[in-house]
């Protein structure tokens, strides 16, 4: 894909209509023994938002994602888009998820250009309302990882998420108990699952709409 072509395209695509729960329902998991997978939480949804970072590499389209630490916590060890909570300083949630993929990879926020986001998305599992903003920067990157947020940082072309070979499904034990069958995305030896996995399939959607040449 070529990098200038495929930004241009996404820029314009996000300003039309777009695919939303349709396609975050591809990569949903599911209850293992079927029963129907329910989280209700007595607080609204925090606001916050993650990055999707398109750069070029020896004419390879990448982006970033984040590998969490072990940790107490609903996500942890999992693979992420790097990004988090809106805080009081952020003027919108665009704005949130440059800061916080400063914090924890290391991009200055002024050197990534926007180009738009995917739909809002409900991370049911930790009470989160997330925009998935979409940027681009001119150059590859030097990742630097926030060592208490960041375990690893892989950078995949973009191209693997529409490969059928890196589309899988296997069972997952979350720290819950849960026992979960799971689609996710085999991304450099990773497993991108869950809200992450959700959050991609939209901008899998739109790439196969890229009229490659």
């Amino acid at each position: 894909m070529n990098f200038d072509e495929l930004t241009s395209f996404l820029e314009k695509r996000v300003q039309q209509p777009m695919p939303g729960d349709v396609a975050h329902q591809r990569m949903k998991p599911k209850m293992a023994n079927g029963a129907p997978l329910k989280l209700k939480h007595a607080t609204p949804p925090r606001k916050g938002g993650v990055l999707i970072l398109l750069y070029e590499e020896e004419g390879s389209v990448r982006f970033p994602l984040i590998q969490r630490p072990s940790y107490e916590g609903i996500h942890s060890g999992q693979m992420a888009l790097p990004g988090g909570r809106h805080e009081e300083e952020d003027m919108d949630l665009f704005q949130t998820a440059l800061r916080e993929s400063e914090e924890e990879i290391g991009v200055h926020r002024e050197k990534v250009e926007i180009i738009g986001s995917l739909s809002e998305f409900f991370v049911a599992a930790s009470n989160y309302q997330v925009l998935p903003v979409i940027g681009k920067i001119n150059h590859k990157p030097s990742f630097i990882p926030e060592p208490r947020e960041v375990d690893d940082i892989v950078t995949p072309p973009i191209t693997h998420l529409i490969d059928p070979e890196r589309l899988k499904e296997k069972e997952i034990s979350v720290r819950s108990g849960y026992r979960l069958i799971c689609p996710y995305f085999d991304l450099e030896g990773r497993t991108v699952w869950g809200a992450t996995a959700m959050m991609l399939s939209e901008l899998v959607d739109l790439l196969s709409e890229y009229p490659v040449r």
